[in-house]
């Protein structure tokens, strides 16, 4: 199936306009990577703690900027998600994760609760341990024997319908009234009330870790694309793995810089795409490589400017077709598949993009530049190299 046949649109006449558009792009994310909005990296590079709190109804992003800065949270981060739903991010650092786990959840809950009845603990965060304890305390049903072991049955049936039917938060104590009897409903409204939010995870990374992280990240980018032009340089010759690696660091370089204009965070989930990206960006190069050096071969009295817009045009409707289709499957999940994923398909939406563009706009006009600088230094046209069969053959013409 080939969408466009016989096409003869000339790329590298317009690869001024293509370097004004990558210039423009590159300039404007590392301008925001330097002065504006930095790289937002997740809490996994940073350190900190992330917090994800759920509430009844859409959550109050002013007043609840108030509540932190009312317990000291000046610089605290907030992410709305779906389902009412609100990611913050904490810049704690601890030297004990658990200790960090509980400090971070006790100041949001205390924040949140700045209304809260005087000595009533919160129903919507409390454990099965709290409720059983108070149950046991007063003993409502009146059990006498095995108190303990009644009133945690009581209390786990109650977690269970707060957390896996009421999707966390309660309405009121009224809901609870198909779950368990008026008398454990009374007993539990002398020691609790009902929130309209509940704490559903924390999460704590440490400074070390998240160093570590970081490193690790940067470092596997790097091997990624040095492994690359290794296998470039053998596969074809050195410049085609330089032309490559620079086309890659340039979708690299314009998809963080999209984070950073659009003030995104970066998380390990983000670096698996840019990781994907990487491999799809040089492998549609690679396509075009083939088939230049086939028609390098084929087509020896032709300029190679000639060939390499031959060769683009020759497989514009393969990139189309493959670009295409996976461009439309990452929308998809841009659009679609909710807010843990929006980072690894955000990246993915731009790395195509940009990977499809500068495999016909940076990669293949590198190899022209550098023949342009070869001829100009031995004042004959000199085509690149071609591989057959394992051996490399110079094809010179002469000027």
């Amino acid at each position: 199936m080939e969408f466009f046949k016989n096409t003869n649109i000339d790329f590298l006449g317009k690869k001024w306009y293509f370097l004004a558009f990558s210039l423009v792009f590159s300039v404007a994310g590392i301008l925001s990577m330097l002065f504006w909005h930095h790289i937002p990296t997740g809490v996994e590079f940073r350190s900190g703690t992330t917090v994800d709190v759920k509430f009844a109804s859409t959550p109050d992003l002013d007043a609840i900027r108030k509540a932190m800065d009312s317990v000291g949270l000046h610089n605290a981060r907030k992410q709305p998600k779906a389902n009412n739903e609100l990611l913050i991010t904490l810049d704690l650092k601890q030297n004990s994760e658990e200790t960090g786990i509980d400090q971070s959840k006790a100041l949001i809950i205390k924040a949140l609760s700045a209304n809260a009845p005087e000595g009533k603990q919160d129903l919507n965060n409390a454990t099965v341990q709290s409720i059983q304890d108070a149950l046991v305390q007063r003993d409502p049903l009146h059990v006498g024997v095995n108190v303990g072991g009644r009133y945690l049955t009581e209390a786990q049936k109650i977690i269970n319908y707060r957390d896996s039917v009421k999707g966390g938060v309660l309405g009121g104590f009224d809901e609870l009234k198909n779950v368990t009897s008026s008398e454990v409903i009374s007993a539990l409204q002398n020691n609790f009330f009902v929130s309209n939010f509940t704490v559903r995870s924390v999460q704590v990374v440490g400074p070390q870790v998240g160093a570590q992280l970081q490193k690790q990240a940067g470092l596997a980018i790097l091997y990624s694309l040095l492994g690359m032009l290794v296998y470039l340089w053998f596969r074809f010759e050195l410049i085609y793995g330089v032309a490559a690696v620079v086309a890659v660091f340039h979708d690299t370089l314009i998809t963080v810089g999209a984070f950073s204009l659009t003030n995104t965070e970066i998380s390990l989930t983000v670096i698996a795409a840019i990781l994907t990206l990487v491999g799809y960006s040089m492998n549609d190069t690679i396509v075009v490589f083939d088939r230049i050096r086939e028609n390098v071969k084929l087509l020896r009295r032709e300029s190679l400017a000639e060939i390499v817009n031959k060769s683009i045009n020759q497989t514009l409707s393969r990139t189309i077709l493959t670009s295409g289709l996976t461009f439309l499957t990452v929308l998809s999940l841009y659009l679609f598949g909710g807010e843990v994923l929006r980072g690894f398909s955000f990246a993915l939406v731009i790395g195509i993009l940009i990977g499809t563009y500068s495999s016909i706009a940076i990669a293949a006009p590198m190899l022209v530049a550098y023949q342009e600088w070869r001829m100009s230094r031995s004042g004959r046209r000199v085509a690149p190299v071609a591989i057959d069969s394992g051996r490399k053959e110079k094809v010179r013409v002469k000027a």
